[in-house]
């Protein structure tokens, strides 16, 4: 069993966040300026933080890079309210260093894919780690943001408490909306504790067997954070208080293993994604109720969140060059048992990765995006290519 103290991340002497991780730098004029200026001459602008989730999405052709690094810091933190208030150019792996020296984390466990990674990229992209079933998605922890709107106005949605709640849907909306909406200057967050202690255990198991079990282990009230299977193994997490992990996993059994398993998933360092890469297999996310059939696509599977997110490595024999008709396949295949499907994989053709949105939904996003930033100056073409 991991305690407390073995959790805290790795870090040299060369990691520190040093002291302008909490004063940092306040750029937010000049970013101001540069959208104020953009609109002026019908510019268009691709926003930039560290870069390193640029393959998530369609790539975008802008007149100017908006780079949002300069924006720093640490604005506010109080480890007794469990908020922190961060710039968005802040270094992820700052704040993470300075949470968790007081104990506390992000609990939606976002992936990096990379050192440079900022906490304004990732609320942008949106995506949450291992963890997310458990716990909540990075939406449910952000209490309020500040932006800038295409008029170059600096403005503020939500607070830093949930009683707040003015704006708090707007806030919402700009998790995930890769930058499409307006630039992310300022994120406040809800923390959580560190648990007391942690397990790890793997289990040789088919992966029928090993959703079943997942299945009647989700029906009680067990400390599982994390449950994933590989093809040929379930992998599970518990954490909590000692006591609640000591007796779960002494009824549960199976075999103890490294944490390092869960950041590595977490990070795609696995086997399962490098050989995606070395091959140029074609890698999907499939975003399903955990229960449902697994779809009829041909490739390798991982499965993750207990059932509810599925990797497919290689479908249908395509590589990194893509297949609209293949695209569609898998978008329809992943509709019919309730969910939905992202690639991955960059596509040199520059097809949206995410599902085609149903018209109604289409329609509300196009409203949200013309009320927002009517000359489509943000990341245009990110998301789809109509916005």
């Amino acid at each position: 069993m991991t305690h407390l103290q073995d959790q805290r991340p790795e870090y040299t002497s060369a990691d520190e966040p040093g002291p302008d991780a909490l004063a940092g730098n306040d750029d937010s004029e000049a970013l101001c300026e540069q959208v104020a200026r953009a609109q002026a001459e019908r510019a268009t602008l691709r926003i930039v933080g560290g870069d390193t989730k640029a393959f998530y999405g369609r790539q975008v052709d802008a007149a100017q890079s908006l780079s949002t690094t300069g924006h720093h810091g640490i604005v506010h933190y109080d480890p007794v309210e469990l908020v922190a208030t961060v710039r968005a150019g802040t270094r992820l792996r700052d704040l993470e260093r300075v949470l968790a020296d007081n104990g506390q984390r992000l609990a939606f466990e976002p992936p990096h894919f990379g050192d440079n990674a900022t906490v304004g990229g990732m609320v942008a992209a949106g995506l949450s780690g291992p963890r997310r079933p458990w716990v909540g998605a990075v939406r449910d922890f952000v209490l309020g943001v500040r932006v800038i709107t295409a008029e170059g106005k600096l403005l503020r949605f939500g607070g830093e408490v949930m009683k707040n709640v003015a704006g708090y849907d707007l806030s919402r909306l700009m998790v995930g909306a890769q930058g499409t909406l307006g630039v992310l200057t300022e994120i406040s967050f809800k923390v959580l504790p560190l648990p007391q202690a942690r397990a790890c255990l793997r289990f040789e198991l088919p992966l029928a067997e090993a959703l079943d079990r997942l299945t009647a282990w989700g029906r009680e009230p067990l400390p599982i954070t994390g449950a994933a299977h590989d093809g040929q193994t379930l992998h599970l997490r518990l954490e909590g208080g000692e006591g609640s992990v000591t007796a779960t996993r002494q009824r549960l059994g199976g075999e103890a293993e490294e944490p390092l398993f869960w950041e590595q998933l977490r990070e795609q360092r696995l086997p399962f994604f490098a050989d995606a890469l070395e091959t140029s297999a074609t890698l999907w996310r499939l975003s399903l109720p955990a229960l449902a059939r697994m779809p009829a696509l041909e490739g390798d599977w991982l499965v993750d969140w207990a059932g509810a997110q599925r990797w497919l490595k290689g479908s249908e024999g395509r590589g990194v060059e893509g297949d609209p008709q293949a695209d569609a396949h898998i978008h329809e295949a992943a509709i019919a048992v309730g969910g939905h499907a992202t690639r991955f994989t960059p596509d040199a053709s520059g097809a949206s990765p995410f599902t085609p949105l149903a018209p109604v939904l289409a329609k509300y996003h196009r409203q949200l995006k013309n009320r927002l930033d009517p000359q489509s100056i943000f990341n245009p073409g990110r998301l789809y290519a109509e916005w």
